[in-house]
């Protein structure tokens, strides 16, 4: 498998990867609000500043995607949460991961690691400190995961998505 920077024309592939997990778990996609950014990797993260990963095979098949964000240091007391413009944020952090998702029939070939690793090793070389993650309650796997990495569980939220889902918070030492 091969991990590398997203292009503009992987959205399509980046749409289809995540939303096979959202179809997978019963979960409303929304183009125009909550997944506008899938659709405009440009204008939601690189022109940013951010990042984009497309995690593939070795025969060029998408079967994972990751970003991370960049932000100032988030205020507040570690190991906590605060509230920040109406929305739960992980205090101290200055970085976020954001959109990992491997295909359901992709799950179990090592992806999902070689991703994490790969936004740990970006982090980092950007004198990053602490990394924001927020994960849908029901991703046990994907806590598992973060977890196996060194992340531990802060706190807890509702997202703002279309279903309001329930979500951990995990904080990630880099």
């Amino acid at each position: 498998m091969q991990i590398r920077l997203a292009r503009q024309e992987d959205s399509v592939a980046v749409v289809e990867i995540i939303k096979r997990v959202f179809d997978e778990y019963g979960f409303t996609w929304e183009e125009e609000n909550y997944h506008a950014d899938l659709y405009d990797l440009d204008q939601h993260y690189f022109d940013l500043g951010h990042l984009f990963w497309i995690a593939e095979t070795d025969e060029g098949a998408p079967i994972g995607t990751v970003a991370l964000s960049f932000f100032e240091t988030l205020p507040g007391a570690p190991d906590t949460t605060i509230e920040l413009d109406g929305e739960v944020r992980l205090a101290r952090c200055d970085c976020a991961l954001n959109r990992l998702y491997v295909k359901p029939d992709s799950r179990k070939l090592g992806a999902g690691s070689v991703l994490m690793k790969t936004v740990i090793a970006a982090a980092k070389a950007k004198d990053c400190q602490l990394m924001e993650i927020w994960s849908d309650k029901r991703f046990g796997d994907a806590h598992r995961l973060y977890e196996r990495f060194g992340a531990k569980m802060i706190g807890d939220r509702i997202c703002d998505d279309p279903d309001v889902s329930p979500e951990w918070g995990l904080i990630l030492e880099l």
